[in-house]
């Protein structure tokens, strides 16, 4: 398909919604297309988390562009920490694994500031079954009702408090074979689990937070009184592509902890 360009690069993919019936066709910058392609690579999985990519020049030379098209693609996919810059090294998959990610979705920290200061949370998994989705459930991981699901419960503990009541709904297809015991014994963080252990990597979450009272289960597992107000924070978690493959429903002590978000 023709495609114009101010540096005359060749079309690196045909513009999104070009041939729908009675629609105009819809064109994106060209270093969104090649964003777009190295996307479909990640998904399908041609470079593995932790894994480094092809340098930019081959990039260049595979999708018929500029060098400089191909860094601005990587340098969104870096800001979106799906990809890794090292210097002198090259470019890598972001992993799950590597430490300034394994908290990227955890915004919980101590009052004193210090993530390290507590070592890594405790977990202890209350509950994991299998079982079909009702229609919420489905329609946040865009199934259809009663789709088979995997519904786990577990809290967190920090310096052997209990902070995090978490309460999260898989598909049942990608973590197939997923159970309490794997669950238990992995002593990475969860998303980790899920990348190294079923090829599904996060990479982007959208969190609603609000204030509330727990029930008396709650009161229980998180050993607070009843009335004392918690933060409710629901996060649906999308693999590349935002295809939803996790719904959570955590509820966060804060007396001792605040929850913190850096705004660009």
């Amino acid at each position: 398909m023709p495609h114009s360009s101010t540096d005359h690069e060749a079309p690196a993919a045909e513009p999104h919604g070009a041939g729908a019936a009675g629609s105009a066709p819809a064109f994106s910058p060209l270093y969104q297309q090649i964003k777009g392609l190295i996307l479909q690579s990640l998904q399908a999985g041609e470079w593995k988390p932790g894994a480094a990519i092809p340098s930019e020049m081959d990039l260049a030379v595979r999708y018929r562009v500029s060098q400089g098209t191909v860094r601005k693609a990587i340098d969104e996919l870096a800001a979106g920490n799906l990809v890794v810059r090292r210097q002198g090294k090259g470019t890598f998959v972001a992993t799950h694994a590597e430490h300034q990610v394994q908290y990227r979705f955890l915004r919980l920290i101590p009052d004193n500031g210090d993530v390290n200061s507590e070592g890594p949370a405790q977990r202890e998994i209350i509950d994991c079954r299998r079982l079909r989705a009702n229609a919420e459930v489905a329609r946040a991981l865009a199934l259809r009702s009663g789709d088979a699901v995997l519904q786990v419960r577990r809290v967190l503990s920090f310096s052997g408090v209990p902070t995090i009541l978490e309460d999260l709904w898989l598909p049942g297809a990608p973590f197939k074979g997923l159970t309490a015991e794997r669950l238990s014994s992995y002593h990475g963080t969860m998303y980790a689990l899920f990348e190294v252990e079923f090829g599904v990597r996060m990479v982007r979450a959208e969190e609603h937070i609000r204030a509330v009272v727990p029930d008396a289960t709650q009161c229980a597992l998180l050993q607070v009184t009843p009335g004392t107000p918690l933060l409710s924070v629901e996060r649906i978690a999308s693999t590349y592509n935002q295809i939803p493959m996790e719904l959570r429903r955590g509820l966060y002590r804060t007396d001792t902890h605040h929850y913190r978000n850096e705004l660009n």
